[in-house]
């Protein structure tokens, strides 16, 4: 027995790290599902997973030939903070076949199978460093299994002695498995993968969005290296391409490198709805058509798109020497219509993957929508009975039908990152497989993946070439006889009913889309997001949660322009322009119309005012009144509309208190005030040059006397020289 640490199979610490993530919620639903399915289990019977886990699968992808030698592959998990003792297991095979795919399930789920067990080998086990695991290899010799015919044969393996630090006494860890023997004769088998991607505001995948699913380490390019030299059969979402394809030269090389790698693959593919959108539930809200968008144009990058070179005139000249035509050049790009952006390359037409739970209405319907004779559905073999093989018919209605069992478990494989859990899921789709085969050989086969956007490329790979039959694709699918089946689920109509109401609110929203100058830039994103709210792949919590999301959506998007309350607003002469503020929050500006109506008479009123609000703004309209009295209190009723007169949000109340009068008060006050200025400046420069005058006068007298002295003065000095 050799023993080897997976440098990246630990699955406890991928679980402890991922936690919190969607990897995480597919990890941990794994491992729940593993104490009744394959994984290990302890003896105890709580929820939590066991801090000790075993993982066995025998063969390759749980598959031997007859007569053959093979190992078992042992993987011990040990998830808690302290190390786990070595200890020893013991793999133990059932010589009793297990005869169908119901005693499959019983095994795996209940650990029960008819017949009794016998030892294949043990050994030891290496210690475990806490939240670490290790992998062994035990060798099975051929003679172990001498006289084992082909069929699903019971395995399983057992741990014991090994204990943590923080147990007492070690408990015995249990690890059920399949061991398949195959028959010489295998059905061809073909795989669906679905291809599709969310992105966060529920309409188009941004540039930034496309840039990280197509990086080296994306998504996107995860599938596309999974699927490349596989038979795999693409399902592909056209919202991919379409986002792309918006974006024309602007798209990031990686994004362009992306769509071109998707279509060169050799692989046959067809189109899921747009956005994955379930036409089940279509159906079933009673639809007349299957839902499209309403148009793409607003996601359209015109920067991505030029002009081609007008084509140069023949400088030949003509017989005649007639001069040549210039072509006339066009206004702006040539831009893509939806029907361009949409189309996936090489696609089969005619095929619907909606949800299974159909009525025969409904696949009545179906044919409606595509085309009497064009349309093939893809249902689960858990809708139907008498399924006997990948291709049946329902009345008239042609379908293909998905293996659930296999399905399910594969596609569990290629969602697991860890390859020792992995390799248990292959080998219980391998089971699922062989024994559909014994049942009805040489009929193809064909499984489903899940809906998956987390898939790792080696897991996918993995997946489908355990069970892919290379070579074998759609067209055999659909060249196999089709075998009469019927119907076996009760449908559910809450989803229709749940569609209706989301498309009745959209109605709504086309009305309030008046104020818009493209009313597109609103009503198609809304659309995509009704139609990803069907999607296909979401489950019942997911569902809800996207109708949920898209009813918020709608009423944030209804309550996003409207009148703020105001306070009560002084109105102080006869004629104002009074000032309303208008809420937008829209990413767009938008066309409003302002309707005042005063509660009374007193203020006469602008009754419409025509405004443009910038997007994410509040901005002030300004509407004129008048004040018909002196004075008053006024109630105003203010009311958005759009141009063409829709309501746009509720009504509000604005107090304005008149006091017109204080106009005239105040004017009087001011004349009064200026008559008195002026007044008292005229008496201040009366009495100014008063005194002016009166200083000019005594200035003029005291001259006077001063010259009369001055003569007097001078006459004596002339009398007395005489003398």
């Amino acid at each position: 027995m050799t023993a080897t640490t997976p440098e990246n199979g630990l699955r406890p610490r991928f679980r402890r790290l991922a936690r919190g993530t969607v990897v995480s919620a597919i990890a941990l639903a794994l491992c729940g599902l593993g104490a009744g399915s394959a994984s290990a289990a302890s003896d105890s019977t709580t929820d939590e997973s066991p801090a000790t886990e075993l993982v066995l699968t025998a063969g390759v992808r749980g598959t031997v030939t007859p007569g053959s030698a093979t190992t078992a592959s042992l993987t011990v998990i040990n998830d808690d903070t302290s190390a786990l003792s070595a200890g020893r297991v013991t793999v133990e095979l059932n010589r009793t076949p297990l005869p169908d795919e119901t005693a499959v399930a019983s095994w795996l789920d209940d650990s029960e199978a008819a017949g009794g067990f016998t030892a294949l080998g043990s050994d030891a086990t290496a210690p475990v460093d806490p939240e670490s695991s290790v992998t062994s290899s035990l060798f099975i010799p051929a003679d172990t299994l001498t006289g084992l015919a082909p069929g699903v044969y019971p395995i399983r393996a057992t741990l014991t002695g090994a204990a943590t630090d923080a147990q007492e006494d070690a408990d015995a860890v249990t690890s059920t498995s399949v061991l398949v023997v195959s028959a010489a004769a295998k059905p061809s088998v073909a795989v669906l993968v679905p291809i599709t991607a969310t992105p966060a505001d529920g309409a188009l995948l941004t540039a930034e969005e496309l840039n990280v699913l197509t990086a080296d380490d994306g998504r996107l390019t995860a599938v596309l290296e999974g699927v490349s030299g596989t038979s795999a059969v693409l399902a592909i979402d056209p919202a991919i391409p379409a986002a792309i394809n918006a974006l024309g030269s602007t798209a990031s090389e990686s994004t362009q490198e992306w769509l071109r790698q998707l279509e060169a693959l050799p692989n046959e593919r067809f189109a899921l709805q747009f956005g994955d959108a379930d036409a089940t539930t279509q159906a079933q809200a009673g639809l007349p058509a299957l839902l499209q968008p309403t148009t793409l144009a607003p996601f359209v990058n015109p920067a991505g798109f030029t002009n081609p070179a007008p084509e140069t005139p023949d400088p030949t000249p003509t017989p005649t020497d007639a001069p040549q035509p210039t072509p006339e050049p066009t206004d702006g790009p040539v831009l893509p219509d939806d029907s361009e952006l949409i189309t996936v390359d090489g696609a089969t037409p005619g095929l619907l993957w909606p949800r299974s739970d159909v009525s025969a209405a409904d696949l009545a319907t179906f044919a409606t929508y595509v085309g009497d004779d064009a349309v093939t559905t893809v249902l689960s073999s858990s809708a139907l009975s008498g399924a006997t093989g990948a291709r049946g018919a329902v009345g008239a209605q042609n379908v293909l039908v998905v293996d659930e069992p296999a399905s399910d478990a594969l596609s569990k494989a290629a969602n697991e990152p860890d390859a020792a859990i992995r390799q248990r899921w292959l080998a219980e789709a391998s089971a699922h497989l062989a024994l559909s085969a014994q049942a009805h050989p040489s009929v193809p086969r064909l499984i489903g993946l899940d809906r998956d956007e987390t898939r790792t490329a080696e897991a996918l790979s993995e997946a489908i070439s355990a069970v892919d039959s290379l070579g074998f694709g759609l067209s055999g699918v659909l060249a196999a006889p089709a075998a009469p089946v019927t119907l076996s689920v009760e449908p559910d109509s809450t989803r229709g009913t749940a569609l209706q109401r989301m498309l009745d609110s959209e109605v709504v929203l086309g009305e309030f889309a008046s104020i818009l100058d493209d009313r597109q830039l609103l009503l198609s994103p809304k659309r995509i997001q009704i139609m990803r709210a069907t999607a296909v792949g979401l489950g019942e919590k997911g569902f809800d949660e996207a109708v949920a999301a898209v009813n918020t959506a709608t009423i944030d998007t209804l309550n996003a322009v409207d009148i703020p309350p105001a306070s009560t607003i002084q109105l102080l002469s006869a004629n104002a322009d009074l000032p309303f503020s208008v809420r937008n929050d829209l990413p767009w500006p938008v066309n409003i119309r302002l309707s005042v109506h005063p509660s009374d008479p007193r203020l006469d009123v602008q009754a419409i005012t025509p405004w443009t609000i910038q997007p994410d703004s509040t901005t002030r309209v300004k509407v004129p009144v008048s004040a018909r009295v002196g004075s008053g209190e006024v109630s105003l009723r203010l009311e958005l509309s759009s141009p063409t007169g829709v309501e746009i949000s509720q009504p509000e109340t604005v107090r304005v208190s008149v006091r017109a009068e204080w106009e005239t008060i105040g004017l009087a006050l001011l004349g009064t005030l200026i008559v008195l200025l002026i007044g008292l400046g005229i008496i201040r420069t009366v009495r100014r040059r008063r005194r002016e005058a009166a200083e000019t006068a005594d200035t003029d007298q005291s001259k006077d006397r001063d010259a009369d002295a001055d003569a007097g003065a001078e006459s004596v000095a002339i009398e007395e020289s005489n003398e």
